[in-house]
């Protein structure tokens, strides 16, 4: 069984995945925009995998987005994006960029476009440097 590690930007959180991720999607709705700072979300879902907190359990806060099923879990040290259990709904979802080990799954799909945000609809030729530029 594979075991995903990650944590927060701080290190004050640490948890592991146990087992396969179903899905990664680039969601690109409002909320997403929204509690990410940025043009979407990049985030795994695993419906049999099992979430266990390594450290930091009591720093995790979970928002949940009232009338909607749309939560996020953050650490309350360094506003870190952390895994979310969605027991109502029967999956973790793993934001991409708090894993610390690599995976070997590529995005599924981009999700809600129809929200995409309009900088980012021509990106084609925006330069991209190693580093920040100069």
């Amino acid at each position: 069984m594979k075991i995903h590690k990650g944590s927060c930007l701080c290190g004050s959180v640490a948890f592991e995945l146990s087992g396969e991720f179903d899905s990664f999607f680039l969601c690109h709705c409002q909320h997403c925009q929204k509690d990410t700072g940025s043009a979407h979300a990049a985030n795994l879902f695993s419906t049999s995998g099992t979430l266990t907190w390594r450290k930091g359990r009591d720093l995790v806060k979970t928002f949940q987005l009232p009338e909607t099923q749309h939560s996020k879990s953050f650490c309350q040290n360094c506003g870190s994006a952390v895994p979310t259990h969605a027991e109502n709904l029967g999956f973790v979802v793993v934001p991409a960029g708090s894993l610390d080990t690599p995976i070997d799954k590529t995005p599924n799909a981009k999700i809600f476009m129809k929200s995409q945000a309009e900088w980012t609809k021509s990106m084609d030729n925006v330069p991209g440097f190693e580093t920040l530029p100069e």
